[in-house]
């Protein structure tokens, strides 16, 4: 994730060397994860590979937690309608409509996780994005809830949750339909390994939903850091956004909306100018 979050907000610190792509081509390409991480480890050491490891096992554990209290309030209500029905016979809901009760549910559990961990998620990128200016402002837990409530006030803590809310509304409505319409239509209900079949169904549309609303991950965790008197997120390192709108039409008019998508096979980004021996492609 160090790496993934450097990378987005567009920090090239090695020279693209020459490399083969999938095909076997040569190509001039930047570096991977392993020689970014070896960068970083260099100048930080190895220790410095964990930089925000706090802040982000904190977002994580608490994130479980409130995500598994939501899902129990649902079972609970669910429990407390069988009971107070009696015998009265329930109507059998449709699978369709049990992939829409459950994703709703799930949507809801998702979006109170990441409301209440928004917080600890920024604290994350911040210190991770410090890196580029070698600062030390985002260090300690506490310290850094300090300087944003002092800086920026309580909505500094919620930079990049509207589009990171609705990245994960997305990707988790386009992965159960897309789910649902292949078990239900492309499967064979006859074959004997359909659970294991169900399994990789979901595995392959969850992928798939993912890279179809990277964009909002990383104009995300853009505005996150963008404009907090950080190196990486102020000029003349990177623009400053007037909303994540301003930032999605401009990442989308540089052609950069994939970036940090790869971390092992990654082209030079169009528009840029590296020192690299096209000779040796010859």
């Amino acid at each position: 994730m160090y790496v993934k979050v450097l990378i987005q907000v567009g920090y090239e610190p090695l020279a693209p060397t020459v490399g083969r792509n999938i095909f076997g081509r040569q190509v001039c390409q930047l570096p991977g994860l392993f020689c970014y991480a070896q960068h970083i480890a260099s100048i930080d050491g190895k220790r410095g590979l964990f930089t925000g490891l706090t802040p982000r096992l904190c977002s994580g554990i608490l994130g479980t937690v409130v995500h598994g209290k939501v899902l129990q309030h649902y079972q609970e209500c669910d429990k407390a309608e069988e009971s107070g029905s009696g015998n009265v016979q329930k109507e059998v809901s449709s699978s369709f409509d049990r992939v829409i009760k459950e994703t709703t549910r799930e949507m809801m559990a998702r979006s109170a996780a990441t409301l209440i961990t928004h917080p600890f998620h920024v604290i994350t990128l911040r210190s991770m994005v410090q890196f580029i200016g070698r600062e030390s402002k985002y260090c300690g837990l506490c310290d850094s809830i300090a300087t944003i409530y002092r800086e920026e006030g309580i909505l500094g803590f919620f930079a990049g949750l509207i589009p990171r809310l609705l990245g994960d509304i997305i990707s988790l409505w386009l992965c159960n339909s897309l789910a649902y319409l292949v078990n239900t239509y492309a499967l064979d209900s006859g074959v004997s390994t359909m659970n294991e079949m169900k399994s990789y169904s979901q595995a392959v549309t969850g992928f798939f939903a993912s890279m179809l609303t990277y964009p909002f991950v990383l104009v995300s965790n853009l505005m996150a850091v963008n404009n907090c008197g950080l190196a990486g997120g102020c000029p003349p390192y990177a623009p400053i956004y007037s909303s994540w709108i301003d930032c999605w039409c401009m990442l989308q008019k540089e052609g950069n909306m994939s970036r940090g998508n790869s971390l092992f096979f990654r082209k030079v980004p169009f528009g840029k100018t590296y020192c690299c021996d096209l000779r040796m492609l010859i």
